[in-house]
């Protein structure tokens, strides 16, 4: 499959090459004699430096494809390669090698401890990581110094997302997984979530993934794969890309 051609972002305008590639991916649940395809020969090529959208209603397949990126999961059809590796034959053991040392994940919830502070939140990513930043850093990073000796509770929504960010990104990883990580956020908050994936994918040149079936943060993004029926309905290609500032919902 020609990434390039396929799917538009070209990597040889950059320093650009595929993270993980995609191919004929299908997905079945079974509950009884009932089958649900939540996703049905799906094909894709996702790149360093670049940051997708991923939108489409719920019960589209957005978030399966996402467990399967982050080894959450496993296809039932097809493959997925992650730099040319396939993911889809990991032994368990090494899925959760995988999940520690290349996936950071957020979600619409922030998962938290609450008797921890921002800081030892974060700290219990780079204590296990290969090679992680100073926790110090990573709540930099996302705008967060001033308040890293504060619990939870002491944060506000965005505030405890952008930590559950610091978290992910803690470790280096080569990708960030996002499942509407402005799902529960109101707009103002929401873009200064925004602001810090952003960022940290112009940073750190992470590949980056974000679920939502917000419309308007479509703009932010390198291309957009809209989701319909479990497959990739359409591919766009932003020609220009505007700031998360410049969006509202």
């Amino acid at each position: 499959m020609d990434g390039a051609a396929a799917d538009g972002f070209d990597p040889a305008s950059g320093p650009h090459q595929p993270v993980f590639v995609i191919e004929g991916v299908s997905k079945l649940y079974r509950t009884g004699e009932v089958e649900v395809r939540a996703l049905n020969g799906v094909d894709a090529v996702l790149y360093e430096g670049e940051l997708t959208v991923l939108l489409g209603p719920s019960g589209s397949g957005k978030s399966t494809l996402l467990n399967i990126l982050g080894g959450l999961d496993k296809p039932s059809e097809g493959t997925v390669r992650f730099r040319g590796r396939e993911l889809s034959a990991f032994s368990e053991r090494q899925l959760t090698l995988y999940r520690r040392d290349h996936v950071g994940f957020v979600f619409q919830f922030y998962n938290l401890i609450p008797s921890l502070t921002a800081l030892e939140n974060v700290a219990l990513v780079t204590e296990i990581a290969r090679r992680p930043m100073k926790p110090e850093e990573a709540l930099e990073r996302v705008g967060l110094a001033p308040r890293m000796d504060h619990f939870p509770a002491q944060l506000s929504g965005g505030e405890q997302q952008r930590v559950a960010i610091a978290r992910a990104i803690a470790k280096r990883p080569e990708v960030l997984l996002c499942d509407e990580p402005t799902g529960a956020l109101d707009s103002q908050t929401g873009i200064r979530v925004l602001e810090a994936l952003s960022a940290i994918n112009a940073e750190l040149a992470t590949a980056t993934a974000i679920i939502t079936h917000n419309a308007a943060i479509q703009a932010i993004a390198h291309r957009v794969f809209t989701f319909a029926d479990g497959r990739i309905s359409e591919m766009r290609e932003n020609e220009s890309r505007v700031s998360p500032s410049e969006i509202s919902w």
